[in-house]
């Protein structure tokens, strides 16, 4: 089954001034049911605009974008929409509603008018999904990016979405914050079906990702999986993209006449790749 689908859509910007700038031109793409896809590319090419159409938060002025088949322009569906795909933002701190960690996840339930017992079981599930039990009576303030972004994802799942959409969830975590978040993503979507879309700049984030696609002024210009993608390594640098640094090595030692694939992704993979080398 498709889980979102975008249909030529496009975008653009009311300025001040009366000018529109476009930023979707003919977008179109198909997500697909348990599929974990990474979205890249640099600032201003159109991702984060076309995340806040995965739930409605913005209406194409041009194409059409179902989620589950159920139309993103229709009044009457929103609610079902955004239902169905929850939405997870850069700041952990933007979403945080509450000052103790099981009163904020339990807040999107409770504007949905889901029953109190039902609350408190979809809060616990919620924590334990993402590794925050045993930090539901804690402040909120007082916890690190990374426990935030978790407490931020909790919330989310307390609403029983099929799909999340995080635009750079860990572009403001330290390392491990963004060790323990993508943990938490990957986790939920080998083992619990979720479908995610990831917004990110980190090339080693979108590795972990089934496919990789690539935006540029509006469009779509690559998409496939993450080999197929970051083995174009000159075609992404011209797309003001870096890739994964073991990929970058294989890349600088094969232009000095090293013998290596051209589909490296992992550290393991290229140290298993020199080793190869060796008399």
């Amino acid at each position: 089954m498709d889980m979102i689908t975008a249909t030529d859509v496009r975008f653009r910007y009311e300025e001040e001034s009366g000018d529109a700038t476009a930023v979707l031109n003919g977008v179109s793409l198909t997500i697909r049911q348990g599929e974990f896809v990474a979205l890249l590319g640099h600032n201003g090419c159109g991702k984060s605009t076309f995340a806040k159409h995965c739930n409605a938060m913005l209406l194409p002025l041009g194409g059409q974008v179902l989620v589950r088949d159920m139309d993103t322009r229709s009044e009457d569906l929103v609610y079902d929409i955004r239902s169905t795909v929850g939405m997870v933002l850069q700041n952990p701190d933007n979403q945080l509603v509450s000052t103790i960690v099981e009163e904020d996840v339990a807040f999107g339930p409770e504007n949905l008018g889901v029953p109190p017992e039902e609350i408190r079981a979809r809060v616990d599930e919620a924590l334990k999904a993402v590794g925050m039990y045993d930090y539901r009576k804690h402040a909120a303030h007082k916890l690190s990016g990374g426990q935030k972004q978790r407490v931020a994802i909790a919330g989310v799942l307390a609403m029983k979405p099929a799909c999340i959409v995080l635009d750079e969830p860990t572009a403001m975590l330290d390392p491990q914050g963004r060790r323990e978040v993508m943990d938490t993503i990957c986790r939920l979507n080998r083992e619990n079906g979720i479908t995610i879309v990831l917004i990110t700049h980190y090339m080693e984030e979108a590795v972990l990702a089934d496919r990789v696609v690539v935006m540029d002024e509006g469009k779509i210009v690559k998409e496939g999986t993450p080999r197929q993608v970051f083995s174009q390594v000159e075609e992404l640098r011209a797309l003001e993209l870096d890739v994964p640094q073991p990929t970058e090595l294989c890349f600088a030692l094969r232009r000095e006449g090293v013998t290596l694939p051209d589909d490296v992704l992992t550290v393991e993979e290229c140290a298993a790749a020199l080793l190869q080398q060796l008399p």
